[in-house]
């Protein structure tokens, strides 16, 4: 018997591997929450799978989401990612990665991680929400737009509330996986 998976994922085999290893697990390395708001910031407008079809083309692109690197990229560097097929080649979206990761490098400065900053907003717990359908989700809640405004007055581009909410769902900050999919329980 096929396992009960969120009807979003269903049918693409990298977004099914995706939901089944990876989204909605609690994420606390300060790396790898970097890397989902630098790809939630060129998912802004697109789909997730675009997105998720070239992860690698972006982590290849931006020094394996290393914010050190990409706070200090330069004109030069900002032509290259502008030059690179395998990206979203968008101007706004390679800037506010720049001047995100400068504002990530400020918070993690001012409280020791970015994650401690990040789950702050949770008291480290993890939301656990109960749709049936993953279309019953909300886009953005109350918290999301309070982290949004957060971010935003740090500095950070790119982060509205649905943007916000979603890294959230991505990193496991919500459960939004529907109470019948197999990950449900597990994550």
């Amino acid at each position: 018997m096929e396992k009960h998976r969120c009807g979003w994922c269903k049918g693409d085999a990298l977004y099914e591997a995706y939901h089944d290893l990876e989204w909605g697990v609690s994420v606390t390395d300060d790396q790898k929450l970097f890397e989902f708001l630098l790809l939630e910031t060129f998912q802004a407008g697109l789909s997730w799978i675009t997105i998720l079809k070239k992860r690698e083309n972006f982590r290849r692109a931006f020094d394996n989401f290393d914010p050190e690197k990409i706070a200090r990229y330069g004109p030069d560097k900002y032509q290259t990612l502008l030059a690179d097929a395998g990206i979203v080649r968008n101007r706004l979206k390679i800037k506010g990665s720049i001047t995100n990761a400068r504002a990530f490098l400020a918070v993690q400065k001012e409280f020791g991680s970015f994650s401690t900053y990040y789950w702050s907003f949770t008291a480290g717990k993890q939301i656990q929400n109960a749709f049936a359908d993953y279309r019953d989700a909300p886009a953005k809640t109350a918290l999301s737009d309070r982290m949004s405004a957060d971010l935003k007055k740090r500095g950070f581009t790119f982060v509205g509330s649905t943007i916000i909410y979603a890294m959230m769902q991505a990193t496991g900050m919500v459960n939004d996986h529907e109470i019948k999919c197999f990950r449900y329980d597990e994550v």
